[in-house]
């Protein structure tokens, strides 16, 4: 006659064999739970930071595009370096999807020294060595930036060539500056400028905080700069990949190749390159809990191997066979891993709510996670039952009552 085991049978056996000992099913389980926690934690944490990545890189990154003239090795014809116009800003300005252009470069002022007060006696005074930027009147719209105090100079400012500056906000505290209602003065070298305004942030050009920032115009006057160094460039969301193909045309009309664009990936890659390597670190995380898990249910389903060996042989001396023992063993071990993995799958989706909570993101998690996390612990479970299972259908009979006698 044919030894069959009913899967209801098999399933209260296996409540019955794990029941006995609550003490010891939460130690084993707390392998699981941690492992499975983890696992979805990592996952779930992952998946939400880096929706915050890709949201912040969107916003901010994804719409910069930087212009400046090619590498020295594509010269003009008459082998002079390539120059941008001084218009250049303008010309990109009109293209579509351009929030703002504006055009910064560097002032070489020689040895001359910033200063609060001119003084006749040089001992008297503290010159301060501070580096001069020369930009159109939207480059701080275009970088992103802000005035603290004060304000801008305009378009106007930079076609009269008006002798007016604007201090980066630790620039203006090494000059003693605070507040611009009383126009204060500074000079560059024997150069008066009024003080107009102090930055207090300066978006994605964050050299101009330590920096005095004159208009454009005023460094070609004074101090014979040639041309824009660069051009930096604000698009709408989503434009910044048009803009770039579109700028070194509007930049160089003649030769679009004498002018070099540096555009940022296209929207969402990065911040999903970044969310994989994240993922990938986490889920190497979690897949060493899920191996602790397994082996602390390896480890104590063996224990109640050698503990019930009278049980076994009792069994099997009433019939049962070698399969009824195995599969009786790794039904429990695989009923832990699954209450386990459960348990551990709320307390991590939990984790996550709180922490998007606290942090105020919008938690992301994978709506199959929930579902398939308890069936992967059910899954470590039995692979970590596998052999107590074998070992426990090994048993003889007569060889397990004797022990237990």
């Amino acid at each position: 006659m044919k030894s069959m085991i009913r899967p209801g049978d098999l399933l209260d056996e296996a409540i019955l064999g794990i029941g006995s000992r609550p003490a010891r099913l939460l130690l084993t389980m707390i392998g699981t739970v941690i492992g499975i926690g983890a696992l979805v934690a990592t996952i779930g944490l992952g998946q939400t930071a880096g929706g915050q990545i890709a949201e912040k890189f969107d916003a901010a990154a994804a719409t910069r595009v930087v212009v400046r003239p090619a590498d020295s090795g594509f010269g003009m014809a008459d082998g002079s370096a390539p120059q941008l116009a001084a218009d250049v800003a303008e010309r990109i300005a009109r293209l579509a999807g351009v929030v703002a252009a504006g055009t910064i470069s560097e002032v070489d002022i020689g040895d001359q020294t910033v200063s609060g007060v001119l003084l006749n006696d040089p001992a008297g005074s503290e010159q301060i060595d501070l580096d001069v930027y020369a930009t159109s009147a939207d480059l701080l719209r275009a970088a992103g930036g802000s005035i603290s105090v004060g304000r801008s100079f305009d378009a106007g400012h930079d076609r009269r060539a008006d002798p007016v500056v604007v201090l980066g906000s630790r620039a203006a505290e090494r000059l003693g500056i605070t507040r611009v209602d009383q126009r204060p003065v500074i000079f560059i070298g024997d150069h008066p400028y009024s003080v107009i305004g102090i930055v207090g942030d300066a978006g994605s050009r964050p050299e101009l905080l330590d920096s005095v920032i004159i208009p454009y115009q005023v460094a070609v006057d004074r101090y014979g700069l040639d041309a824009p160094e660069q051009v930096e460039v604000k698009t709408v969301l989503g434009a910044a990949q048009q803009v770039a193909g579109q700028a070194a045309i509007a930049a160089s009309p003649n030769d679009p190749t004498q002018v070099r664009v540096t555009a940022p990936p296209p929207p969402g890659s990065l911040g999903s390159d970044v969310q994989a390597d994240l993922n990938t670190l986490l889920l190497a995380f979690g897949a060493v809990a899920l191996v602790v898990g397994g082996i602390g249910i390896a480890n104590v389903t063996l224990l109640s191997v050698m503990e019930r060996s009278g049980e076994i042989g009792l069994r099997r001396a009433l019939g049962a066979r070698r399969r009824h023992i195995a599969a009786q063993f790794l039904a429990e071990s695989g009923l832990l891993g699954g209450v386990g993995g459960l348990i551990g799958t709320a307390f991590s989706i939990l984790v996550i709510l709180v922490v998007s909570l606290a942090q105020q993101w919008t938690p992301v998690l994978h709506p199959a996670l929930p579902v398939l996390a308890p069936i992967l612990g059910a899954v470590i479970g039995l692979a970590a039952g596998a052999y107590p299972a074998l070992k426990a259908a090994a048993i003889e009979p007569m060889a397990a009552l004797r022990q237990a006698e």
